[in-house]
């Protein structure tokens, strides 16, 4: 190494030394706000903490999304919590322009989910009832039990992180049937590549000879190995938007992922998927800082 480049380094010391503080500083204050929580990871609150919650999301009139199967098929509502009771929690349904029946019943698991300070909170919990809302603007109201517990995962591991450059993941895509609930994907798949993924989220491009398959509000199946020689991830997802690629050749499919808030399993998913964002993130980061090394060598 030059003399030249051992001068930047020292020079950029001091610096380092104070992002450093302020990223400590940082840390601190988030880990104050949500009451000593490790963001880290996904976190567990039990005991008064998910009532403390609930009744501050109600409060505060945090839209949250609801997802539930009926009949085989994934369905996702958006809710807005109302009122907590000793063992009851109402939400109100969000009409939509178009109306869709609900196809819910009582005793029937469901999963929510909502975005809320530095994080988004998840539980799962069943129905007890559905009763006519006082507001005749909504869509219904859906009495829920009170949930013993509340996840949180960190709000970074929702931002989208590209696949790394040296990894080219390979994904299998399905329409989701009725009788779609084995592990290994049906004979009739299509094939694409994934381009980001996020916990809430992921770009994947197709051929564009597969455009016919596809349209947006689908539900459909998802496979893909994040890491050679690992276990498949699989996961179930709605398709947000479609489009074109730049060069023509191609579509982008927008997908949101769905389900993984509904069951103690698909907790276990998301969490292994918010690994994978996170170890992307840092062999992005491994990548772009080797590749600022070998410019500054260059330009010395």
């Amino acid at each position: 190494m030059g003399f030249g480049v051992l001068k930047k380094a020292l020079a950029f010391y001091p610096l380092r030394r104070l992002f450093a503080r302020k990223r400590d500083r940082k840390a601190g204050n988030i880990r104050r706000i949500t009451g000593g929580v490790d963001m880290s990871e996904i976190a567990m609150l039990r005991g008064t903490e998910p009532r403390e919650i609930l009744q501050r999301v109600i409060e505060q009139k945090v839209p949250a999304i609801m997802t539930y199967q009926s009949r085989g098929k994934w369905h996702v509502a958006k809710v807005v919590l109302t009122e907590l009771g000793a063992n009851r929690l109402s939400a109100q349904i969000v009409p939509k322009e178009k109306i869709h029946p609900l196809n819910i019943q009582a005793e029937q698991p469901v999963g929510i989910s909502l975005k809320h300070g530095y994080g988004k909170f998840i539980f799962e919990t069943k129905v007890l009832c559905l009763e006519a809302s006082p507001d005749t603007t909504s869509g219904g109201t859906i009495v829920l039990a009170v949930p013993g517990r509340i996840e949180i995962v960190q709000r970074r591991s929702y931002f989208r992180v590209d696949v790394p450059k040296s990894l080219k993941v390979n994904v299998l895509l399905w329409h989701r049937h009725k009788s779609d609930n084995s592990e290994v994907p049906p004979s009739n798949y299509c094939e694409g590549r994934l381009v980001d993924i996020s916990a809430g989220g992921a770009q994947v491009v197709a051929d564009v000879a597969q455009s016919q398959e596809f349209k947006n509000g689908q539900f459909i199946g998802l496979r893909f190995t994040p890491m050679p020689y690992e276990t498949p991830l699989m996961l179930n997802a709605q398709i947000r938007n479609i489009l074109p690629t730049v060069d023509g050749k191609g579509i982008c499919l927008g997908l949101q992922i769905i389900g993984l808030e509904a069951s103690p399993e698909g907790h276990q998913i998301l969490q292994r998927l918010c690994n994978v964002v996170e170890r992307y993130f840092h062999i992005n980061k491994s990548g772009a800082k080797q590749q600022d090394f070998q410019q500054t060598l260059n330009a010395v």
